[in-house]
């Protein structure tokens, strides 16, 4: 059975690691809290008897050898990154529920005809470097060519984080999981509200929307606040605040198809009061669970732009800096699913993922299921993220059953 008692213990032991002021954590990708958080994780996954190894990317792996060892594994995970000042429950849960199965069975005696394995993606949050799930592309063998040069706010590399942490970029390739996997499967807090809006414990993902992130780099010309007549002004943060508006417009019309445009960096210079900002920088995430109603927002906002350039007297330069595809979860794990939420008496419902995850690459390269539990009111990202401790232990009861299940010979 489940301990609930165990599962917050470890919780609790997290939340110290990067822990702010506000309550929340800061565990940056391939930082010190990051890599302090990692060492607790290690212990966790040997205390549960998994058999622990680090790939070229920073992913960890923990094996638990089955009966047949030649079998394909049933995998396991999340990550136990986080955002600046973000919460508790954001990738962990998923983490120690993998484990806390694998306990579970431990203790029991079970051993499985395949074997598990519980990973621990590295770098899944884009805070640092803009690129997210940094881990499972390389574990998918997908990462996109650049990503090494991808630089922090420090003008740290990828590359140089990854060395400092005594890795090898150069051998960054190695980490691509080139073995068969039987399936994977990812416990997580939904970060948003349906859920709890409809008052159900188990979500269950049928599909994956997939972000392309943008950066936009605004020139006008910086002139004396006073001196320069509105006429003659080429206003770089003016441009910037019609970019993001037209952003919110844009994804307004493609709504039905769950689509959300979203401009969370906004950079200006020179930064003075009575200076005409002459230089911004946006972050814009785009993401939906339809690949072409992203794709008609991202080349509506480029036909606006134009416009707009010619209009404002600015120069405005696109970067997609990451442009990823949404994933549907097939049929077969969802119904699976949905039977082992019924054989537990737990009400369950179904529904798509707004935000990605490290699922969302595994998902090509084995049958994948993701099991959502409620965060309260919804909020993700943020010190007050919250996750009952009684659902996390649903969750991780349907995980449980799902990794047995699995892990015993037989079709899917």
């Amino acid at each position: 059975m489940v301990s609930s008692k165990r599962l917050q213990a470890n919780l609790h032991k997290f939340a110290a690691i990067g822990a702010t002021r506000e309550g929340g954590i800061t565990r940056l990708a391939y930082s010190d809290a990051d890599w302090q958080a990692r060492s607790l994780a290690i212990q966790l996954m040997e205390q549960a008897g998994l058999q622990v190894r680090c790939d070229a990317a920073g992913n960890l792996i923990g094996r638990r050898e089955g009966r047949n060892p030649a079998a394909p594994p049933v995998m396991a995970g999340s990550h136990i990154d986080s955002v600046p000042n973000g919460g508790n429950f954001d990738g962990l849960v998923g983490v120690l529920g993998a484990i806390e199965a694998v306990q579970v069975l431990s203790e029991a005696g079970i051993r499985t005809e395949h074997p598990i394995e519980v990973v621990v993606f590295a770098a899944e949050e884009s805070s640092r470097f803009g690129l997210a799930t940094v881990g499972s592309k390389a574990f998918a063998g997908t990462l996109p060519a650049g990503a090494l040069q991808l630089r922090d706010k420090a003008g740290i590399t990828l590359a140089d984080a990854m060395r400092s942490r005594g890795l090898s970029p150069a051998a960054i390739g190695e980490a691509r999981y080139s073995s068969p996997i039987k399936a994977f499967l990812e416990l997580h807090i939904e970060q948003g509200k349906v859920l709890e809006k409809a008052n159900s414990l188990i979500g269950i993902v049928t599909g994956i929307a997939a972000p392309t992130r943008i950066r936009a780099s605004i020139s006008g010309q910086a002139d004396h606040s006073g001196a320069t007549p509105m006429n003659l002004r080429q206003d770089a943060l003016a441009a910037g605040a019609e970019l993001i508006l037209l952003v919110e417009q844009l994804a307004w019309a493609e709504m039905a198809w769950g689509t959300v445009g979203t401009t969370g960096i906004v950079k200006a210079e020179p930064g003075v009061m009575n200076v005409i900002p002459g230089q911004v920088e946006l972050g814009i995430d785009i993401r939906s669970i339809s690949q072409d109603s992203k794709q008609r927002l991202v080349d509506k906002l480029g036909r606006e732009i134009e416009k707009m350039q010619v209009r404002r007297g600015v120069a405005v330069k696109l970067e997609i800096v990451g442009n990823e595809e949404p994933v549907q979860l097939p049929a077969e794990m969802v119904s699976r699913l949905q039977g082992i939420c019924g054989e537990l008496q737990l009400d369950c419902m179904t529904m798509p993922s707004g935000a990605g995850h490290d699922a969302m690459h595994l998902a090509k390269m084995a049958p994948t299921g993701m099991i959502f539990i409620p965060c309260r009111g919804g909020i993700s990202h943020n010190p007050a993220e919250w996750a009952e401790p009684g659902d996390i232990t649903a969750g991780t009861e349907v995980l449980l059953a799902a990794i047995r299940q699995l892990a015993e010979a037989g079709p899917l």
